[in-house]
């Protein structure tokens, strides 16, 4: 049995202390499957979320946490032919990212060119998967349309930010406090709201509404999303990081012919984010291997470090993705 360092917690759920490395059996592909030597792991908010235990990997995945590696491919499970032994790939996991080595679905994973550095590259699958059939294929965003979303400063911001632009959208985004407002000005928002200081549905409606809003925050925020959208207009909710009870008045979701929609990715069907893949590969990827889009890394820890990568997103320091190196 072949060993390797991984990211476990003690007691099977915790806080961002109760994570340490440990030796444990290198995972081998299976069928349909790459295992992948990780040279980088992006942190992200769901990785929280399985720490605290409120959720868990789907049936058959790894209890290991990270949801996306970058590296080269080390083994080929049966049946795989797309792929060789070497080849430097970005990939979706449904988990065991943050691991010296990661087995992830063939069909899951996009080719990195030599001109995006590995660690890069990690930041990269979850959200732009989140972003790429949220905002465009359930929101339905459109050049000339314009996208409010919100907490500009994740991950999942910094990602909508830059391809809404890459769409030719006009972007409007929120964050608390003048810095984070000012770098998502820098990064490519049209309008910058500190929410801090401002209503975001008021200065939303004041410059022409929103068709599409990006949200991750539900809780009080649902109510003033209905108010900044225009008539047909498409609220997304991705996350609740402000709760996840609303109470709202649906005769002005009606009035408005608004479409509201929800998801989560990381239990999706196997074939379904291979077809998710193949789309990304052919309209969305090409804007990060041209080079058109850099991801800002807000930060990178090593991997016996990740409880502080952890307390980083936590604290909501950050503009950008945290990555973590084994």
């Amino acid at each position: 049995m072949i060993m390797m360092p991984a990211v476990q917690i003690r007691g099977g759920k915790g806080s961002a202390e109760d994570l340490f490395v440990e030796e444990i059996a290198r995972p081998e592909p299976g069928a349909g499957e790459i295992l992948i030597r990780v040279a980088a792991a992006g942190v992200n908010r769901p990785d929280i979320a399985q720490r605290e235990g409120n959720y868990p990997p789907p049936l058959g995945a790894s209890t290991v946490m990270g949801l996306e590696v970058a590296g080269t491919v080390a083994a080929l499970g049966s049946g795989v032919t797309e792929w060789r032994i070497g080849e430097r790939v970005a990939a979706l996991l449904s988990g065991g990212g943050y691991a010296q080595y990661a087995v992830a679905n063939a069909g899951h994973a996009l080719p990195i060119p030599e001109a995006m550095s590995l660690e890069d590259a990690a930041a990269l699958p979850e959200t732009v998967f989140t972003v790429f059939t949220n905002l465009f294929e359930r929101g339905g965003l459109q050049q000339g349309d314009t996208a409010l979303i919100h907490g500009a400063n994740s991950g999942i911001g910094t990602t909508a930010i830059l391809m809404a632009k890459a769409a030719g959208a006009r972007v409007i985004a929120t964050a608390r406090g003048a810095n984070k407002v000012q770098r998502a000005r820098d990064l490519g928002a049209d309008i910058a709201i500190d929410v801090t200081a401002e209503d975001f549905a008021e200065v939303t409606r004041a410059a022409g509404g929103a068709n599409v809003v990006l949200d991750i925050i539900g809780g009080d925020y649902f109510r003033r999303n209905i108010d900044a959208l225009n008539p047909d207009g498409r609220l997304v909710q991705i996350a609740t990081l402000g709760g996840h009870l609303v109470e709202t008045d649906l005769l002005q979701l009606m009035f408005k012919r608004l479409t509201l929609t929800a998801s989560t990715l990381r239990g999706r069907p196997a074939d379904e984010k291979a077809r998710l893949t193949a789309a990304i590969a052919e309209r969305a990827w090409p804007w990060f291997t041209s080079g058109a889009i850099v991801m800002p890394i807000d930060r990178r820890f090593p991997l016996t470090e990740a409880g502080a990568a952890h307390r980083w997103l936590e604290d909501g320091n950050q503009f950008g993705k945290v990555v973590l190196i084994p």
